[in-house]
């Protein structure tokens, strides 16, 4: 146990996006869209998808159930002495933390790991030593970049963007990359870009300029996923088409991070951005930037349409009259 003040370790650096944990009903579907759109390896193990990209003997995991969202975030902490750290801030902050059971590291792929509930509910836990295997990998896609930036990053909605900001800041030490204003729906948008290691985010929070609104119904608004080559990524997109799924953007270029990449509806509601190619930031030269709009060129609303919007805009106003979840 690390007995050092610990409020001036700097953690950043050493966490990174590990695995996620998605909750469905529609398994079938999942197994269509993981393995036969996206190109990823997938298992079934009973009422339960294992999808792999790496190495990592599970990144993706879905389970059967009801939630439809994103059950859980797991991020790998650098060693014991951090993962310490990590938990005796929590604690400081009086945020309950439990230790998961054999079965959920099980489920996981993980030797072992803690849980707290994060911002918006969701579930965010830590682990240091992660199971892997040397099983070839059987999937469409060439491979994926992940090693020590993690598998990629999420976009959350929220209404107390300060709070949920500081939630990553204070426990792992993000740093700010940017800012993006960015018009959608009629609405403003502030989104700010956080980073974990050399990835130039690993989390984006973003909330309506003037009254704080929240018009996205799952607790994460996407997560990415880096392709190996941008073949792997227009191969994609094109899979995506066929089969049916929604492309909720075309493909294009962000304004930040350059990545080029699509966005398709998950069957679970949230969306899940493929991309290729993002810039890594140099820590010593990267200054933070305000961008205006979240594109150089590309990321047009393709199958976005007008129920979409009052979906989105009935979300936004039912949002007002609920609290929204913070841990301090």
């Amino acid at each position: 146990m690390v007995q050092a003040n610990n409020t001036r370790t700097d953690l950043f650096g050493k966490s990174r996006m590990g695995y996620a944990l998605v909750e469905s009903q529609k398994l079938d579907d999942w197994v269509r869209f993981a393995r036969d759109a996206l190109g990823m390896d997938v298992r079934e193990e009973d009422d339960t998808l294992v999808c792999r990209l790496d190495e990592h003997a599970r990144r993706l995991v879905i389970t059967r159930g009801p939630l439809e969202d994103m059950a859980a975030l797991g991020y790998e902490i650098e060693d014991q002495d951090s993962l310490e750290i990590v938990l005796q801030r929590l604690q400081h902050k009086g945020v309950a933390v439990a230790a998961g059971d054999a079965s959920g590291a099980a489920l996981r792929g993980v030797e072992r790991y803690w849980r707290c509930t994060g911002p918006k509910e969701l579930p965010i836990e830590f682990y240091v030593t992660p199971k892997l295997t040397d099983a070839p990998l059987s999937m469409l896609a060439s491979g994926y970049v992940t090693g020590s930036a993690g598998m990629g990053h999420v976009a959350i909605t929220s209404r107390r963007p300060e709070a949920m900001l500081g939630f990553w800041q204070e426990i792992l030490n993000a740093r700010v990359s940017d800012d993006i204003e960015q018009r959608m729906s009629g609405l403003m948008l502030d989104i700010r870009f956080l980073r974990l290691n050399e990835r130039h985010h690993s989390v984006a929070v973003a909330c309506t300029r003037g009254r704080r609104m929240d018009p996205i119904r799952t607790r994460i608004q996407h997560m990415n996923i880096q392709c190996a080559t941008l073949e792997d990524m227009t191969a994609a997109y094109q899979r995506c088409r066929q089969l049916g799924y929604r492309i909720m953007m075309g493909v294009g270029q962000h304004t930040n991070d350059r990545e080029l990449s699509f966005y398709v509806e998950s069957p679970s509601g949230f969306e899940i951005e493929y991309g290729w190619s993002p810039i890594a930031v140099d820590e010593e030269s990267w200054q933070p930037m305000r961008h205006q709009g979240i594109s150089t060129w590309g990321h047009k609303p393709l199958d976005h349409n007008l129920g979409d919007e009052l979906r989105q805009a009935v979300r936004a106003i039912r949002s007002l009259m609920r609290r929204e979840y913070t841990p301090f």
